[in-house]
C-alpha cells in the first residue's frame, strides 16, 4: 500500500489535521492507500499562503507566468505514463484513457499559459481632450477551487492554469477518491518552479472545506465541477459573500439522429461516447432519440457495440470500459435498470452488475422505456443508455429540451435545414453534430439551465478569474 497522499500547502508537503481516509482500486475494492485530510488549521495556511503569494504572482510578468506554465505542461507529459497509471489504480479508467486525459490536460495548460499574456485591456476615447480613460483588466484574487473523481487531471487542471495563467493563485480541493493523480499534477507545478502559496492542494470531507473556504475573505472567486444539488449549494454560499462562481454541473445529454442522418456514423460515436470513462461523463449522451426510419438499424448496431465492448480492469490490455468509481455508482445503476424494467422498459443488453469483485457493470442499452422512468429525468452518470423512436424532429427537440438540465447535446443529419434546426433549436451550452466537438483547450465548457453557469476553456474561461478596473484621469 501506498504512503498516504499528502497536500501541498505554502509550497510544503504535509499530512492533514484530521488524519486520513482510504483510496479503494474501484477494480478490486481493496484499500491502496490513503489520503491526508484538512482541518482549518491547514486550511487557514492554505488561505494565507494563497493570500500572500497573489500579491507577487499578480505582479509577475504575464511573460514569466506563461514560461512557468509551459514548463509544468512539459512535465506533466513526460509524466503522463507514471500518473496515467497512478489513475487506473484509484479511478478504474483504461490506461489509454487515463494516459490521454493526461496528455490533454498539458494542452489546456499551454493554452492558459499563452491566452494569459493576451489579457488586454483598452483604451476608451473620452468626451474631453484633456481626459485620459483606460480599463484594464486585473486579476480576481484567491480562487477556491473544487473537482471531480470522474477526471481527476482535466478538471483539476482548467481551474489551476486557469488562474493562474491570468495572475490569480488558488487553492484547489481535489477528490479524496484520486488524490495520487491529483498530487502529482501539482508536483508538475512546483517542479516547473511556480513559487510557494499560488498553487495550493487540500482534501477533506467536502462539505467542511467548502463551506469553510469560499466564505473565507481572500477567497474572490469559485471555481466547482460536480453535481447540481451540490452546485447549488456552493452557489448559494457564493452569493451569500459576494464571490464570483462559475458551476459546471451535471447533465442529461440527448443525442438526436434526425432522418437524413449519416446513421453508421452516429451509432460508431454513440457507441464511443457513452461508454467512455464507464459513462460517468457529465457530457456523456444519455437520452438516445432515434427517427422511425433508422430506429431499428440503430438500435441493432449500438447493442451490437455495446455487446463487443471489453470490460475489465484499465490495466488489462485491450480493455475498453473500467469498472465505476465507487460502489455507491454500482448501486446506482441497478436502480435505474430496476425502475426502467418495472414501468415497462426493455433490456436489449446488459443490465447487471459484472462478478462479484470491483465495480463492474455491463454496457446496457434500454428500449420501451417511458418519459417518466428515473432513467430519463435524472442523470445516469453510468454506462446505461435509453434509445427511443421519433417520427418527427420538431418532437425529439422538444424531448431532448424538456428537462431543466442543459449541458451538452449531440445530433446527426446531413442537410443544412436539418443543421440549422437541430443548431438553432437545442437547448444546450454546448451543441456537437455530426462529431466530437466539444472540450477542447480554446473552446468554451459550460451550461445553460440548472446545468450551471460560466465556462472553463476557451477565451470565456479566462474571463472569469479577471475583473475590470476602470480609471479616467484628467490629464
Amino acid at each position: 500500500m501506498e504512503k498516504s497522499a499528502q497536500m501541498f500547502i505554502a509550497g510544503e508537503w504535509c499530512d492533514g489535521q484530521n488524519g486520513s481516509a482510504e483510496v479503494v482500486d474501484p477494480a478490486t475494492g481493496e484499500t491502496v492507500g490513503a489520503v491526508a485530510l484538512a482541518g482549518t488549521s491547514d486550511l487557514n495556511l492554505a488561505l494565507d499562503a494563497a493570500d500572500a503569494a497573489f500579491k507577487v504572482w499578480s505582479l509577475t510578468s504575464a511573460f514569466e507566468r506563461s514560461g512557468l506554465l509551459r514548463k509544468a505542461a512539459g512535465l506533466l507529459r513526460e509524466r503522463a505514463e507514471e500518473i496515467g497509471r497512478l489513475m487506473v489504480r484509484e479511478q478504474g479508467k483504461p490506461l489509454a484513457e487515463a494516459k490521454g486525459e493526461v496528455i490533454g490536460s498539458a494542452d489546456h495548460i499551454d493554452w492558459a499559459a499563452e491566452e494569459g499574456r493576451r489579457m488586454y485591456g483598452r483604451v476608451i476615447p473620452a468626451r474631453a481632450p484633456n481626459v485620459q480613460q483606460i480599463a484594464y483588466r486585473l486579476p480576481l484574487g484567491v480562487v477556491a477551487g473544487f473537482s471531480p473523481w470522474n477526471f481527476p487531471i482535466s478538471q483539476a487542471v482548467r481551474k489551476i492554469a486557469g488562474a493562474l495563467g491570468v495572475g490569480c493563485t488558488i487553492i484547489i480541493k481535489c477528490p479524496e477518491e484520486t488524490p495520487y493523480s491529483c498530487a502529482e499534477l501539482v508536483r508538475c507545478f512546483e517542479d516547473a518552479g511556480i513559487p510557494r502559496g499560488v498553487v495550493n492542494l487540500v482534501y477533506g470531507v467536502p462539505k467542511e472545506v467548502s463551506e469553510y473556504l469560499i466564505p473565507a475573505d481572500p477567497v474572490r472567486m469559485v471555481t466547482f465541477t460536480g453535481s447540481i444539488p451540490v452546485g447549488k449549494t456552493l452557489g448559494e454560499i457564493a452569493a451569500r459573500y459576494v464571490k464570483r462562481c462559475t458551476l459546471e454541473l451535471g447533465g442529461h445529454s440527448p443525442f438526436v439522429v434526425a432522418e437524413d442522418a449519416d446513421v453508421d456514423a452516429a451509432v460508431q460515436l454513440a457507441a464511443t461516447l457513452k461508454f467512455r470513462n464507464a459513462g460517468q461523463v457529465c457530457a456523456a449522451p444519455s437520452r438516445f432519440y432515434i427517427h422511425d426510419t433508422h430506429y431499428e438499424r440503430f438500435l441493432d448496431g449500438f447493442v451490437a457495440a455495446s455487446k463487443e465492448l471489453k470490460v475489465g480492469s484499465g490495466f488489462e490490455v485491450g480493455v475498453q470500459m473500467g469498472p465505476l468509481a465507487n460502489a455507491r455508482r454500482l448501486d446506482a445503476m441497478e436502480v435505474f435498470v430496476a425502475d426502467a424494467v418495472d414501468r415497462g422498459a426493455k433490456i436489449a443488453t446488459g443490465g447487471r452488475r459484472i462478478g462479484n469483485k470491483g465495480n463492474f457493470f455491463e454496457p446496457t442499452v434500454l428500449t420501451d422505456i417511458p418519459e417518466d422512468a428515473s432513467l430519463m429525468v435524472d442523470e445516469p452518470f453510468g454506462p446505461i443508455a435509453p434509445v427511443l423512436p421519433f417520427s418527427s424532429l420538431e418532437s425529439a427537440i422538444e424531448k431532448a429540451n424538456a428537462l431543466p438540465y442543459a449541458l451538452a447535446a449531440f445530433a446527426f443529419g446531413t442537410s443544412q435545414k436539418t443543421v440549422d434546426q437541430l443548431s438553432k433549436g437545442l437547448e444546450a451550452g454546448m451543441v456537437s453534430i455530426n462529431h466530437f466537438g466539444i472540450a477542447s483547450p480554446e473552446t468554451p465548457f459550460g451550461g445553460m439551465k440548472e446545468s450551471g453557469y460560466g465556462s472553463e476553456g476557451g477565451v470565456e474561461g479566462m474571463d472569469a478569474f479577471v475583473t475590470t478596473k476602470f480609471i479616467s484621469t484628467l490629464v
